[in-house]
């Protein structure tokens, strides 16, 4: 599911407008992105948890030459599926 199907979803399941369904999608995003941003973990219960993982620098290899390269230093967000959503998808 993408965002426009993720808006169509929500309109036609609560009879509101795709506008208003937008903004309402829009604002909970909006929201995750800013807590992130100050450094927050973002927990939901049943789905699982945004968190943001620090990585030091390290020596990577260019694919096209082979040559040694230093990576620097990086943050990324990372999600960690919940046991309840990892039970019902393995079943």
């Amino acid at each position: 599911m993408n965002r426009s199907e993720l808006i169509e979803h929500l309109a036609v399941k609560r009879d509101i407008s795709n506008r208003r369904a937008e903004e309402i999608v829009n604002l909970i995003f909006n929201s995750m992105t800013e807590a992130m941003i100050e450094g927050d973990r973002i927990e939901i219960r049943g789905l699982g948890s945004f968190v943001i993982k620090s990585y030091e620098t390290y020596t990577g290899r260019n694919p096209k030459t082979g040559e040694p390269i230093t990576v620097r230093p990086k943050k990324l967000p990372f999600f960690k599926v919940g046991k309840e959503l990892r039970e019902m998808v393995i079943g």
